[in-house]
């Protein structure tokens, strides 16, 4: 296959899904598949550097507006530095959030606009979208749920919002999948085992490669 495949992953906070895409991509490895796993925000060095502005729970006065010019320029330097090269070299991108992630945070919960944090990040990226954008379905209430019982997870300045912002979250994604009917969403059950949600979405990354 010479064409790459950029493939990203979405939901609320607390869905699982960066511990499947872990199982994902090292099933591919085994498979002796070319990818590359990686994350927004960061994935590059300016790029985590900005996270840490964004993230850092200290940071509660940050406007909302800066918060999503922040996503956008991580977003921009990880792309350039990372996925682009990546995908010139033919490999299967396996990203933990994108854009998407903005436009359900700050476009729809935050009130900014989801067509006007689209528009930062078409801006940002060069208009580069996904070709497969996989939403975990999961609420906001279970969600929060699992990173209460989760002691090992790191609480950033996100996981301190309350309850109705999560919610708005969550109604953000549906609104995104169903406004953009152009692009390919697929929704996976986020109340399956992490064995089934990583054969699911292998299978589908497998007819892609296979059918490319």
């Amino acid at each position: 296959m010479n064409k790459g495949l950029f493939l990203t992953f979405e939901g609320c906070d607390g869905c699982g899904k960066t511990t499947v895409i872990k199982e994902v991509y090292e099933e591919l490895l085994k498979r002796n598949i070319s990818c590359l796993l990686t994350r927004e925000p960061g994935g590059s060095k300016i790029a985590e550097e900005i996270r840490n502005i964004i993230l850092d729970r200290k940071n509660t006065e940050m406007d909302i507006r800066t918060e999503a010019l922040l996503y956008a320029a991580s977003r921009r330097q990880h792309l350039i530095e990372i996925i682009l090269p990546a995908l010139k070299e033919g490999k299967i991108i396996l990203c933990d959030r994108y854009l998407d992630s903005s436009l359900a945070y700050q476009g729809y919960a935050r009130g900014i606009g989801i067509e006007e944090v689209y528009s930062i990040n078409l801006f940002a990226t060069d208009n580069q979208l996904p070709d497969v954008t996989f939403f975990f379905d999961l609420s906001a209430e279970e969600g929060l749920n699992r990173i209460s019982k989760n002691k090992n997870r790191e609480i950033n300045r996100l996981d301190l919002e309350k309850l109705d912002f999560h919610k708005k979250v969550y109604e953000g994604y549906k609104k995104i999948i169903d406004k953009y009917q152009n692009r390919t969403f697929k929704i996976i059950d986020a109340h399956k085992t992490i064995e089934e949600e990583k054969e699911e979405i292998l299978s589908i990354i497998l007819n892609l490669i296979n059918n490319g």
